[in-house]
């Protein structure tokens, strides 16, 4: 795909989930709740194996075992005003409107790296056991779902390493310092503020990424934005083992299944692309797990049935609706 149709194509991917929200916002709430308890109700005649696979993501993403009490100051809809946080706003906003709304909650837009005190709805939180309180829905969508098709072929990409981002962190920054001129890799800081350094780097954009046959995905104030749509491509991902995750379910990723895992420091980089290209099968064994994992995510009508048993599940848990 060329710069200026993959530009075209992503400004398409945000203005189809823009005018989602603005067609949903013209259907009256009471229809969207009557229809609510009628999707809700299908999910029992749905053969057992894929009532299992639901229950389970809905368990994964909230883990509140319930009765749980939301403070004083927690908002209900009628009281939620437009956040900063636009695209946050609208995709919560989106599955509320399926319930009464008087109900209320806790919600914290942004890179969540902490667990809440209260159970709160959150974009991200940390990978561990301890981690109840953060009740992941599928916030920002429009940031984290592009997910562009890939007309290359493992064997037709160049065989390097890529990675371009702005290093706001200093693991990026000891990564691009370390990297940026060896021979495997094309990696570079774009951010203005690294200008002048011999790591500094322009843009790639991801039809032009896509062209190489290892791209390193590196989390920044929380999860890595391009872990989706490297998954999702015929590329194989590098990677440390993930620290966050969100409603993709970073947690669940199985290295040398899913995506390579890289040592913390990346040492290990060179004998990695090493690897996997004297052993091409492997790579693209990967390459066809990570597509698959992907692929559960693809489904609306199947990702809007889950936030709503989600967000269920959490008025349940803190007594406002009555248990499943």
């Amino acid at each position: 795909m060329k710069p200026i149709a993959a530009k075209a194509h992503k400004n398409l991917h945000k203005a189809s989930v823009y005018a989602g929200h603005a067609a949903q916002r013209l259907i009256p709430a009471r229809w969207l709740q009557h229809r609510q308890r009628r999707l809700l109700r299908q999910v029992e005649a749905l053969p057992p194996a894929e009532q299992q696979a639901i229950w389970q993501r809905v368990h994964y993403y909230n883990r509140l075992t319930g009765p749980v009490a939301l403070p004083q100051d927690a908002l209900c809809l009628a009281h939620f005003q437009r956040e900063k946080s636009w695209s946050y706003y609208l995709d919560l906003v989106s599955l509320l409107r399926y319930f009464s709304p008087e109900l209320r909650f806790c919600h914290q837009f942004g890179d969540v790296r902490e667990v809440p005190e209260v159970p709160t709805l959150v974009k991200s939180r940390p990978i561990g056991e301890h981690n109840h309180n953060s009740v992941l829905l599928k916030l920002n969508r429009v940031r984290h779902y592009y997910l562009p098709g890939d007309p290359l072929s493992f064997e037709q990409k160049r065989p390097l390493a890529v990675w371009r981002g702005a290093c706001h962190q200093e693991h990026r920054r000891r990564f691009v310092r370390d990297f940026h001129d060896h021979p495997l890799c094309n990696v570079a800081d774009i951010h203005r503020n690294a200008a002048g350094n011999p790591w500094h780097g322009g843009f790639l954009s991801v039809s032009e990424q896509l062209h190489y046959r290892y791209i390193l995905s590196l989390e920044g104030k929380d999860v890595a934005t391009n872990l989706k749509w490297i998954m999702a491509s015929n590329s194989l991902c590098l990677m440390r083992r993930p620290r966050f995750e969100t409603w993709f379910m970073e947690g669940q990723l199985r290295p040398g299944h899913h995506y390579v895992q890289l040592e913390d420091d990346y040492s290990d980089l060179d004998d990695k692309i090493a690897y996997y290209e004297a052993n091409p099968e492997e790579a693209k064994a990967i390459i066809l797990q990570a597509n698959r994992y992907v692929a559960i995510f693809r489904n609306a009508e199947r990702e809007r049935l889950i936030g709503l048993l989600v967000l269920r599940k959490y008025f349940a848990d803190s007594g406002q609706l009555p248990a499943w």
